[in-house]
C-alpha cells in the first residue's frame, strides 16, 4: 500500500491559503492589489465583523469575460506573467495566481464581473462555498469586477480561534487602506466598515498626477494623519553602478541603472515612539525591508534621541529587475540586487535633504543628482565664518547690541584640545532684511543698503531676523522674532556645535591626539582581538594609538584630545562592545559618529554655566552653520519657537 499519496486539489488550496490568507487583512490585500492591476479609477472597500463576515471590494476596472471569471479560480492561473523570465521584472501587485483560489477555498466567495467595453452587454455572476462552485450565470453588472467573500474560515474553525478581536482585525484593514491611499492618489478609494464611510478619497486629475504628485501626497497625508507635522519634501533622481559582480570580474562594462527616491520625511525634532508613521514602497508596492529602515535610521543618526523612530512617507522606484518581489508568501518583503548600495544611496539622499532644510532660500540646483558619486560625503572647503550679523535697534529697553567685527578668536567657552575651527558647510547663507553683514558692503553700497528678501512664513528659526533678550534659568538663550518667542537650549546648541567641528577636523584628517602618560595593554578573545585587528588603521585614521602587543594583546598609547574622563582600557572595551554589535559594517564615519557624539555632550557648556553676551552671538553665529542645527547629536531640540498665537491664547487674547 502506497503510504505518499497525491493531496486533492481542495486541500491543496487550502494549504495555499495557509500561507497567502494569514487574516482578513491579507484578503483585503490580495483583492485590492487585483482590482490596480486591472486600471481601476475607482475602489470601494466595505467590511463587516473585521472582516470576519463581510470583505466586498469593489473596482472599475477591465472586468473579466466568464470563461476568464472560472480560470480565475484555477491555482497558479494568471495574466501577469507567461515566461520565468517574467519573474525577473515584475511590474504588477500581483503574479502567483493563487489568492483567488486560496481565498474561495476557505469562505463563502462571490464573483460578479462584467469586461469593459460597448459590445459586452451582461457580466457573470460565480458563487463558490468552500473551493466548490455552486453556480454559473449571467448577470447584469456594471464594468469591472465585485468580490464578495463572506464567513471567512468558516470550514476551517481552528484558524478562525485564532483570529484576533475584530477591533485588531479592522485596524490592519484600516492601516492597509492608508498605504493604498497613500501609494496611489490618482485612485478614487472608499472605505466602508460596518455600513459607516471611514475614508473618501477623491480622484486626482490624470493629467496632474505626475506632476501634482507631491500636492497630492501632502493632501491625503493631511487627511489621513492632520496637520500637525513638519514635513520635508524629498525628490531625487540619480543613476547608480548595477553591474554583477561576475561581470565585473570579468571585466565587463559598467551598467548604470536610474534610481529616483521621492516622498515626505520628518523635520528635525519630529519623531514617534514607534515605526507606525513610516511608509516605505518600492515601485508602489508597500514593503517592509532592513536595508530601508536601517538607512531611514543612518540619515536621523544624529537628529533623532534614542528609541524614537522617523516619521516618512518615500516612494523607491527602480527598474523591476533590480529588486526581487518573489521572496514573501504575501509580498511584503522586498530584496535588492544590490542592497548595500541601494542603502547608501537611500541614507545620504535623505541626509542631505535633511541638512538642506535650514536654508530655505537654497533653489533646485544641486537637489537633482545625476549619478551616485555626487552623494558621497567629500571634504568641502572649510567656510570662513561672516562677520556678527547687526541688529535693528528695537524700540524696547532691551541691552544694546555690540558692533559687528569679524569673529577670529576661539570661544571662550571651547574645551581644551579642540580648535575652534570653521565648521565644514555648503550651505550659502543668506541672512533676512534686517541683518546686515558689514564685511560683504562695498563703500559704494554705504550709502543705501538694500535689503534681502524676507524669509517665508514657515522658513526655519535660524533664519528669521532673532533679537537677544536674556537668559533663562542660567540654561535657555532666549530671543525674540516677529513671529513670537524662541528659546534656545545652551548647552544642547553647543553640544551641536562641538560635534560638527570635531566631525570637520576628522574628514579633514586633522584628529588631534594626545600621549598617554603611562601607556595600557588590554588583553582581549580571539574573535575580538581579530576584529580589532581588521580595524586597526581606521583607529590610527581616529587619533587612537592602538598596536598589536602580542597574538591577543594590544598596547594603547594615545587617544584623540577630545576624549576626557574615562580609562584608556574602558574606551578601548566600550569601542569593541559598539564593534561587535554594528559587525564589520562600522565605517570610520560611523565610528566617528559615535565617538564624537558620545563625547561632545561631556565638552559641551552646562547648564548654570555663565555665557556672556559676546559668547552667545559666537555660538548662535556657529550654529546657523551647522549641517542639522535644531538637534543636538543625540536627537534633543536646540531651540524651539512659541508663536505669537499660543501666547495669545494663554493670555485670552484669542479663542
Amino acid at each position: 500500500m502506497n503510504r505518499v499519496k497525491l493531496l486533492s486539489e481542495q486541500v491543496a488550496n487550502q494549504i495555499a491559503a495557509g500561507e497567502v490568507i494569514e487574516r482578513p487583512v491579507s484578503v483585503v490585500k490580495e483583492l485590492v492589489e487585483n482590482a490596480i492591476d486591472a486600471q481601476s479609477t475607482r475602489i470601494t472597500v466595505e467590511i463587516a465583523g473585521g472582516g470576519r463576515m463581510l470583505i466586498r471590494v469593489s473596482d472599475d476596472g477591465i472586468g473579466m469575460s466568464e470563461s476568464d471569471a472560472l480560470m480565475s479560480l484555477e491555482r497558479h492561473a494568471t495574466s501577469k506573467i507567461q515566461r520565468t523570465e517574467d519573474l525577473a521584472k515584475i511590474s504588477t501587485m500581483g503574479f502567483r495566481g493563487e489568492a483567488i483560489p486560496s481565498i474561495a477555498s476557505v469562505s463563502r466567495m462571490t464573483i460578479l464581473t462584467r469586461e469593459r467595453g460597448d459590445d459586452v452587454l451582461e457580466g457573470c455572476e460565480i458563487c463558490i462555498s468552500g473551493g466548490k462552485i455552486l453556480s454559473v450565470k449571467a448577470a447584469g453588472a456594471p464594468a469591472g469586477t465585485t468580490i464578495e467573500v463572506r464567513n471567512l474560515f468558516f470550514n476551517l474553525p481552528a484558524r478562525r480561534k485564532f483570529l484576533k478581536s475584530e477591533e485588531t482585525e479592522r485596524s490592519h484593514i484600516q492601516h492597509y487602506i492608508t498605504l493604498v491611499a497613500m501609494a496611489y492618489p490618482g485612485l478614487a478609494l472608499t472605505y466602508i466598515q460596518d455600513g459607516k464611510m471611514i475614508f473618501q478619497f477623491p480622484a486626482g486629475k490624470a493629467d496632474e498626477l505626475e506632476s501634482m504628485r507631491m500636492k497630492l501626497l501632502k493632501e491625503r497625508m493631511r487627511l489621513l494623519y492632520g496637520a500637525g507635522d513638519d514635513l520635508i519634501e524629498v525628490d531625487n533622481s540619480i543613476q547608480y553602478d548595477s553591474t554583477p559582480d561576475e561581470d565585473i570580474s570579468a571585466g565587463l562594462p559598467t551598467q548604470m541603472v536610474p534610481l529616483k527616491l521621492w516622498g515626505l520625511i520628518g523635520a528635525p525634532g519630529v519623531s514617534r515612539s514607534s515605526r507606525d508613521r513610516q511608509h516605505l514602497f518600492v515601485n508602489m508596492r508597500p514593503v517592509d525591508n532592513k536595508g530601508l529602515n536601517y538607512a531611514l535610521l543612518d540619515a536621523y543618526q544624529n537628529a533623532l534621541m534614542k528609541g524614537r523612530y522617523p516619521v516618512c512617507c518615500l516612494f523607491l522606484v527602480l527598474d523591476p529587475s533590480e529588486v526581487d518581489v518573489n521572496i514573501h508568501p504575501a509580498k511584503k518583503e522586498v530584496k535588492f540586487h544590490k542592497e548595500a548600495a541601494i542603502r547608501r544611496i537611500v541614507s545620504r539622499i535623505l541626509r542631505t535633504a535633511l541638512e538642506d532644510y535650514s536654508d530655505p532660500f537654497k533653489r533646485d540646483e544641486g537637489n537633482k543628482l545625476p549619478h551616485e558619486s555626487k552623494l558621497e560625503r567629500m571634504a568641502q572647503p572649510s567656510l570662513d565664518l561672516p562677520t556678527r550679523p547687526e541688529m535693528k535697534t528695537a524700540e524696547t529697553n532691551a541691552p544694546a547690541v555690540p558692533e559687528s567685527r569679524p569673529y577670529t578668536q576661539s570661544l571662550p567657552f571651547s574645551p581644551i584640545g579642540v580648535k575652534n575651527v570653521p565648521i565644514k558647510s555648503d550651505r550659502k547663507m543668506t541672512y533676512p532684511g534686517q541683518y546686515r553683514v558689514p564685511s560683504q558692503v562695498t563703500e559704494a553700497e554705504n550709502t543705501e543698503i538694500q535689503p534681502e528678501p524676507m524669509p517665508p512664513a514657515n522658513a526655519p528659526l535660524l533664519t528669521v531676523p532673532l533679537r537677544f533678550l536674556g537668559v533663562l534659568n542660567r540654561l535657555y538663550l532666549l530671543f525674540e522674532s516677529d513671529r513670537g518667542l524662541v528659546l534656545v537650549d545652551q548647552h544642547a546648541a553647543h553640544e551641536r556645535v562641538l560635534f560638527e567641528r570635531l566631525m570637520a577636523q576628522t574628514e579633514q584628517g586633522k584628529v588631534e591626539s594626545q600621549q598617554l602618560l603611562l601607556s595600557e595593554t588590554v588583553e582581549l578573545g580571539m574573535r575580538d582581538a581579530s576584529l580589532i585587528r581588521e580595524k586597526l588603521p581606521v583607529f590610527h585614521r581616529l587619533g587612537i594609538g592602538l598596536h598589536e602587543f602580542g597574538e591577543r594583546t594590544f598596547l594603547i598609547d594615545s587617544l584623540p584630545s577630545f576624549i576626557k574622563g574615562i580609562s584608556a582600557k574602558k574606551f578601548i572595551l566600550d569601542l569593541l562592545d559598539d564593534l561587535r554589535t554594528a559587525g564589520r559594517e562600522l565605517t570610520q564615519a560611523d565610528m566617528a559618529e559615535e565617538l564624537i557624539a558620545s563625547h561632545s555632550c561631556r565638552l559641551a557648556v552646562k547648564a548654570n554655566d555663565i555665557v556672556n553676551r559676546e559668547e552667545i552671538d559666537h555660538l548662535m553665529d556657529e550654529l546657523r552653520h551647522c549641517r542639522m542645527p535644531y538637534t543636538c547629536p543625540h536627537g534633543r531640540p536646540t531651540i524651539i519657537e512659541i508663536s505669537q498665537r499660543d501666547l495669545e491664547k494663554k493670555f485670552r487674547r484669542v479663542l
